[in-house]
């Protein structure tokens, strides 16, 4: 073989053995499951970054098509890549899931925090109005009308853990000056500052779990548990609150707060960023910097997003979507309402059970312990969750007709928990009278918590599987209306309690549930037609197929250029 010869032959080996981008899955918050590619294959599923992420129908920017750029440097994920969080170690993903459960805890658990302590406040600030009693829940769940729509899409756009630490330091520093605070006015300011940090975790905890987990099952676990914190940490707090109140000033509740969540910021630092395109430029930018070839890129940079996009697009998508997708305002309007009846619980709870003025007269701390049953019945749907993750699993492999149709996948969960979630209050308030046993009206809460939890289990994993890659923003607007109901209703206890008393104030509350009970049957009845009329989820359904022809045909251009750099070497040897 002669001089030149070998020496073209070497540089072609070379360029052979660079690490090529092999495309695999790329992790992004996909609600369904690909089946995997093989091995050196481009792949169509969920882990691939397409267009789906850049889709928005209100703006028409131009985009460098994928295919105009080789291929062969193109950075993605291979089949076995250890920087692919799907392919991450069992203990890995467990430490993640564990801490967005306790940074949840910690997050929820603030929201409720001054409920025991609300009589020492008054007497404090010599606050008189007994409208005002409850702002201090409220102002804090004002925080999470505004942060989740901030969080979760911004967290799509630079990642999960710097958006996730920034927020939740807001919170951390907001809930030590409640501690601090000099004034009723500015106790309320930082109450909802604090509560607008601590949204962080709310809006971003979800699509963190999608970033780890491709396999519906092990997703709807993590999920499950996530919703349980969600409902766990602001039951807890009342008895925290109430017992510290009673043996220290009103401030060690915030203090406490505070510590609790001082000692999570480390987590937050030592936990690895989850999010798919993030992780891939960070490997763009490495293999560029080791190698000196600038063409090396991941694909979220070839399809560059200007500031005015990111305001007039990513930050609108989840309002536009609340007014113009069915299935949206739907989940929102029965996922507030029952969101703000939780929250009115913390004002209706010390009505019945705490102080001279009550049905039972028990002290702060005792009255929390009344909570404690919401936190077993939410406890509970848990496993019937993943029993029914379980049974729908099994029907797919049996090929059950019926789980075809996505609403039958979730919202059966939704239409048991409905009907328990109204028993539960029409229980509260016909049994909490005087001379029936406290255990009677207290036990309630567990239809009431397993109820609530159920709703919003099947409803949301429903909002995840009807908008897969746009989840994030749905899930964030419905997060706001719920917030936003969790703010009002409080507002109105005192005098609707006191207007209507115990039994009928409950019984209202439960007539408006029951009108929404018909939402998840509805669904199931009519939701491929819903679908078939929304704008998103067919706008969705048509860039998968387009995204499926263009991967087919980086398929087809890599292995020709496979094919010709082969040949050539074949050539070489042969000279």
């Amino acid at each position: 073989m002669g001089v030149s010869a070998k020496h073209g032959l070497r540089e072609l080996e070379q360029t052979l053995s660079t690490p090529a981008a092999i495309s695999q899955p790329v992790p992004v918050p996909q609600p369904r499951p690909r089946s995997p590619s093989s091995p050196g294959t481009e792949s169509t599923d969920s882990q691939t970054p397409t267009r789906l992420q850049q889709f928005d129908d209100d703006v028409s920017e131009q985009h460098v098509p994928v295919h105009q750029h080789d291929p062969k440097k193109l950075v993605t994920f291979g089949a076995h890549d250890a920087d692919n969080p799907y392919n991450w170690s069992k203990p890995k993903k467990v430490f993640i899931v564990v801490a967005g459960i306790i940074m949840v805890i910690n997050s929820t658990l603030e929201s409720s925090l001054p409920s025991g302590a609300i009589e020492a406040l008054r007497q404090y600030f010599n606050v008189q109005d007994s409208v005002q009693f409850p702002l201090p829940i409220s102002c804090f769940v004002a925080g999470y009308c505004v942060g989740p729509t901030i969080a979760a899409p911004l967290s799509e756009y630079i990642g999960r853990k710097p958006v996730m630490l920034g927020f939740f330091l807001v919170a951390t520093v907001f809930t030590m000056a409640c501690a601090l605070a000099p004034s009723w006015p500015l106790l309320l300011f930082f109450r909802f500052v604090s509560g607008l940090g601590a949204s962080g975790p709310i809006g971003i905890v979800g699509g963190m779990y999608a970033d780890l987990y491709d396999d519906p099952r092990q997703r709807g676990t993590s999920m499950a548990w996530f919703m349980v914190a969600t409902t766990a940490g602001p039951i807890i707090a009342p008895p925290i609150s109430g017992f510290i109140s009673q043996s220290a000033s009103w401030r060690w509740v915030f203090w406490f707060g505070f510590i609790f969540a001082a000692v999570t910021i480390p987590i937050i630092l030592i936990m690895p960023e989850t999010y798919a395109p993030v992780l891939l430029r960070r490997k763009a930018r490495q293999m560029r910097n080791d190698t000196g070839d600038h063409e090396w890129v991941a694909k979220s940079e070839l399809e560059k997003k200007s500031f005015q996009h990111i305001l007039t697009v990513v930050m609108t998508r989840p309002w536009r979507m609340l007014f113009q997708e069915v299935i949206v305002m739907c989940v929102c309007a029965y996922c507030a309402l029952a969101y703000g009846i939780f929250y009115l619980y913390f004002q209706a709870y010390p009505i019945i059970f705490q102080g001279p003025n009550s049905v039972y007269k028990w002290s702060p701390g005792v009255a929390g312990l009344a909570f404690l049953p919401i936190t077993l019945g939410a406890v509970a749907s848990a496993p019937v969750w993943m029993w029914w993750d379980a049974y729908v699993a099994k029907a797919r492999k049996r090929n059950a007709p019926w789980t075809q149709q996505e609403e039958y996948n979730r919202l059966p969960l939704a239409c048991i928990g409905g009907p328990l979630y109204v028993i539960a209050l029409f229980w509260i308030g016909w049994s909490a009278r005087e001379g029936t046993h406290w255990i009677v009206p207290t036990l309630s809460g567990v239809p009431f918590g397993m109820g609530f939890l159920l709703i919003f289990m099947a409803l949301l994993n429903y909002l995840t599987d009807a908008y897969e890659t746009f989840a994030a923003s749905a899930q964030s607007i419905a997060s706001t209306c719920r917030s936003l109901f969790g703010v009002v209703l409080p507002l109105a206890s005192a005098s609707m309690f006191h207007t209507l008393g115990v039994a009928w104030a409950c019984s209202l509350l439960a007539f408006l549930s029951l009108g929404m009970v018909a939402i998840p049957f509805v669904f199931i009845w009519y939701g491929d037609s819903i679908r078939a009329n929304s704008k998103f989820c067919q706008q969705l359904k048509e860039l998968k197929a387009k995204d499926k022809a263009e991967q087919a045909e980086r398929d087809r251009e890599r292995e020709n250029s496979l094919e010709r750099d082969h040949a050539q070497v074949t050539d070489l040897e042969k000279a």
